[in-house]
């Protein structure tokens, strides 16, 4: 039986506290690298904050509305793509070419959702996937786009006054602007419709019998999804100064959703501790031998035997656990 909370939309939610720690600890962070001359490790920390945010993204559709796409790596590409397609017109300002980048990316998002969740189950997963390999067919055959060989960045994004061509000053770019998204994430779980988007996930029929409208839910929630990624491939692109068709691949989705499923989906921070594990595990064991999908494969059979729910659900497994081992010395003192 699975120990996931029944709305882990505001169940789910960190409390003030957890949530200032997480901030500061990534703050520290590529100060603490740059200190001890692990410069390598700052850009580590860029990647893994930027799939924390596309993980997440994926996980609001996946997680909380059930909807369990194979297609995010378009939405991804998309706002990568629109990066490097503004970049090459000149346009070089990131406050307008990220909007531009989640705007593309949402409007994909609700064209693609419009149709796909007119389907249930294994349709909906093969109908994604069927958009997002679309997508990158189309990549790799426009000459205008680069084909195989992607579109380069000749430089990255620019704001007046911050040079966020440095690891470290583009680190904290990305720490305010995922930490931005992260915050509309944060209002989305504690909203109405946070709250039912988890009712249609646990019972649609329901939902729908009670007047709510499930198709729009839905749809509003898959859209928002894929603008977030988009925004995740934006700054993906900046941080690689360019894009290739590899990341509209539905590999590149098959990756987001291990990390959904190593964190935990259905949790806030599902997202990021599950970028966090598979990043981390992929360029740490992969210094020492090729075969590091072994040792992944490996954690994704002890997160399906030991925590069904992912990482973020072993507090709460251990949680009831101690609460049993206290009760039972209570019920054998009993008279």
């Amino acid at each position: 039986m699975s120990h996931r909370p029944q709305t882990p939309l505001t169940a789910g939610l960190p409390g003030p506290w957890t949530a200032i720690a997480v901030v500061v600890a990534l703050a520290l962070y590529p100060l603490a690298m740059h200190a001890a001359g692990q410069d390598f490790y700052i850009s580590l920390g860029s990647r893994v904050l930027i799939m924390a945010l596309a993980a997440s993204a994926l996980n609001l559709a996946l997680g909380y509305g059930g909807m369990i796409s194979l297609g995010h790596a378009a939405f991804l590409g998309v706002g990568g793509y629109a990066v490097a397609v503004l970049a090459q017109h000149g346009v070089l300002a990131a406050g307008l070419a990220l909007p531009v980048a989640v705007i593309a990316a949402a409007v994909a998002a609700f064209l693609i959702g419009a149709v796909s969740l007119r389907t249930r189950g294994v349709y909906f997963i093969m109908i994604t996937l069927a958009f997002a390999q679309v997508f990158y067919y189309l990549a790799i055959s426009l000459p205008r786009f680069g084909g195989d060989d992607g579109l380069p960045l000749a430089a990255r994004s620019q704001i007046p006054g911050l040079a966020l061509a440095g690891d470290l000053t583009f680190y904290y770019f990305v720490l305010f602007t995922v930490g931005l998204a992260f915050v509309l994430l944060y209002r989305l779980a504690a909203s109405r419709f946070g709250r039912a988007l988890v009712a249609v996930r646990e019972n649609e029929r329901r939902m729908a019998a009670i007047g709510y409208p499930v198709y729009r839910l839905r749809l509003v929630a898959f859209t928002l999804s894929g603008g977030l990624a988009g925004l995740a491939g934006a700054l993906l692109a900046n941080l690689n100064t360019g894009v290739t068709p590899h990341l509209l691949t539905w590999h590149q989705s098959g990756i987001l959703i291990v990390m959904v499923i190593l964190g935990g989906a259905g949790y806030f921070w599902g997202g990021l501790i599950g970028a966090a594990l598979f990043l981390v595990l992929e360029e740490v064991i992969s210094d020492h031998t090729e075969h590091w999908n072994l040792f992944l494969g490996l954690l994704l059979l002890f997160i399906v035997l030991a925590a069904p729910d992912g990482v973020m659900s072993l507090r709460q497994r251990l949680g009831a656990l101690l609460d049993r081992k206290k009760v039972a010395p209570a019920r054998e003192t009993a008279p």
